[in-house]
């Protein structure tokens, strides 16, 4: 699965649970309804268990200052969608430990990142160290973004927020609220049609076993406390383009990386396997209206 606004793993890409790992709590899978704070507090136990795993196993292929939309590798330096960045002010949301906003700021924007895991924000003053690329971070969510009206050019998010959190709606009428005028918001999340499938690399995970307009949010659920320990929410396509329109935004661009014919990385559920046959990643291009 993935990670966070709520969960908040910059580039954060695909989720992967181990529950019999000694570093963290026993779960099992549900498909039940939980709200906004649910969701919120699962999100953020589970990132901050899991962030120093999750950039010590997928930081080579981050990068300290890359960016990177999904599994596939797909960068922003061949897909441009944030278009020049140069004296822009820019906001990423559920960034984890900042690779993206450090590419911005190489680049010549102004970035700031928030992220609702405080353990994914000191991996990200790390890299500011290790870099002397430093990205302003706050601890935060995605439904409540602490900045005034009108003070970004661009917010997007690399596979880091939207869909961890419960009241999608709220997150993007915030974007809409901090981006000025003509602005632009870009977002990554997992394919919407992968809802369909088992998360699972191999070739079990191209056999559709759920409904693809079954909304149900996917929850991993504590064997001791009873508690959600993780909390994924899905939206259809048509869910996402209804959200932006809402908002007073518009799509103009809808982006599937295609699979590279010489990667061979697997990460969590993506993988060559699926990836040649399927869409793994969905990205969303809007600007305010």
């Amino acid at each position: 699965m993935e990670s966070a606004d709520d969960p908040g793993a910059g580039v954060a890409l695909p989720h992967e649970p181990e529950p019999d790992s000694a570093a963290g709590p026993s779960v099992r899978a549900l498909r039940v309804e939980v709200g906004e704070e649910t969701s919120r507090q699962a999100n953020r136990r589970d990132w901050d268990r899991y962030a120093d795993e999750y950039q010590s196993t997928h930081g080579a292929f981050l990068g300290d200052a890359g960016f990177v939309w999904g599994p596939e590798g797909f960068t922003e330096d061949r897909a441009g969608l944030l278009g020049d960045v140069t004296g822009k002010r820019v906001l990423e949301l559920g960034c984890g430990a900042s690779q993206c906003s450090r590419w911005v700021i190489d680049h010549g924007g102004t970035a700031v990142g928030i992220d609702l895991s405080f353990r994914q924000l000191q991996h990200s003053h790390r890299l500011d160290e290790e870099t002397g690329t430093p990205v302003p971070v706050v601890c935060a969510t995605a439904t409540d973004v602490p900045f005034v009206d009108g003070s970004f050019d661009v917010v997007f998010s690399s596979f880091g927020a939207l869909q961890f959190v419960a009241d999608a709606r709220a997150a993007v009428a915030e974007v809409r609220r901090v981006l000025r005028s003509g602005g632009r918001f870009v977002f990554s999340v997992t394919h919407p049609t992968r809802w369909m499938f088992p998360d699972d690399p191999t070739e079990a995970g191209l056999v559709a076993s759920q409904s693809y307009w079954d909304r149900t949010p996917y929850v991993e659920v504590d064997d001791v406390s009873g508690a959600p320990s993780y909390v994924e929410h899905h939206r259809t396509i048509g869910d996402w383009v209804e959200l932006l329109q809402g908002a007073g935004m518009a799509l103009t661009g809808f982006v599937e990386p295609e699979w590279p014919e010489d990667h061979d990385r697997t990460w969590g559920g993506w993988s060559r396997t699926r990836g040649l046959l399927t869409p793994g990643t969905a990205i969303f291009v809007a600007r305010v209206i």
